[in-house]
């Protein structure tokens, strides 16, 4: 499932790329087309960023990566009430 997770990465992300410089540099585009490619362009920046956090998420339970230096609710609550900042 990680591998299918990467690969839609991949493509999202270089879909975004791809339509995102066809909507900024195209000169001769219409109105239709040029809402098209960033339509597009937006989709792959999204699906790109949901793939990449669910990668992140499940390299971090699986091991392979270290895990975020956040505090669990209980920890940060008693964080909060003994001062601080």
């Amino acid at each position: 499932m990680n591998k299918l997770i990467a690969i839609v990465n991949v493509v999202a992300w270089s879909g975004f790329w791809a339509f995102g410089y066809i909507a900024l540099t195209a000169q001769d585009l219409s109105d239709h087309q040029l809402i098209t490619a960033s339509l597009l362009a937006f989709a792959g920046f999204i699906m790109g960023i949901v793939a990449y956090l669910r990668l992140v998420r499940a390299a971090e339970a699986s091991g392979y990566a270290k895990k975020t230096n956040q505090l669990d609710t209980a920890a940060r609550n008693r964080a909060q009430s003994e001062g601080g900042m």
